[in-house]
């Protein structure tokens, strides 16, 4: 038949443990070669803490782990008895089958497909737009983007401080939508 992209449901934060286990259980069983690859969709998010930037992995879907098969009666039963699995997203008795367009897309997503452009950041702003300013010196502010920098994940932002309109250059962290 060929393999094909399934999702299983997972108990709230077991995804990673379903993966491993499923991984060194097709080593183990016969029909093992049945199952491709399996994986728990993540990306990077920049966040502030403590006043610095960081880069972490979190989970796209919590709750879900995507699973290239060749499906059969006897691996799904084997998969669904595979502790912290509450089974495929299915309708009816039949697991869904993901079409190539979303996976493409949970792979962009990902990060996986190179794409000819750099990817483009997650929080977006646009000249003349009114923001606020979430930290820093400025917080509580309010102003007006009047340049986005995409490569740097930068804006600058104009501020009225005392009367006049005074630029300052914020990372798109310390910048929410006013």
């Amino acid at each position: 038949m060929g393999y094909s992209w399934y999702v299983i449901n997972t108990m709230s934060s077991h995804e990673d443990k379903v993966r491993k286990l499923i991984e060194r259980s097709k080593e183990k069983w016969d029909d093992g070669a049945l199952i491709g690859q399996v994986k728990v969709p993540t990306h990077e998010v920049a966040e502030l803490r403590g006043g610095k930037k960081r880069v972490v992995r979190k989970k796209l879907m919590p709750g879900y782990v995507f699973l290239e098969l060749d499906v059969s009666d006897e691996i799904i039963r084997k998969i669904r008895s595979i502790p912290g699995v509450m089974g495929f997203v299915s309708t009816g008795n039949d697991p869904q089958v993901m079409s190539d367009d979303e996976m493409q897309s949970l792979f962009t997503e990902m990060g996986e497909v190179a794409s000819e452009e750099k990817s483009a950041p997650r929080i977006l702003f646009s000249e003349g737009e009114t923001v606020k300013i979430i930290d820093g010196p400025f917080a509580n502010f309010n102003g007006i983007v009047d340049e986005v920098n995409h490569e740097k994940g930068k804006v600058r932002v104009k501020v009225e401080i005392f009367g006049r309109s005074t630029p300052v250059e914020l990372d798109y962290l310390q910048v929410g939508k006013g």
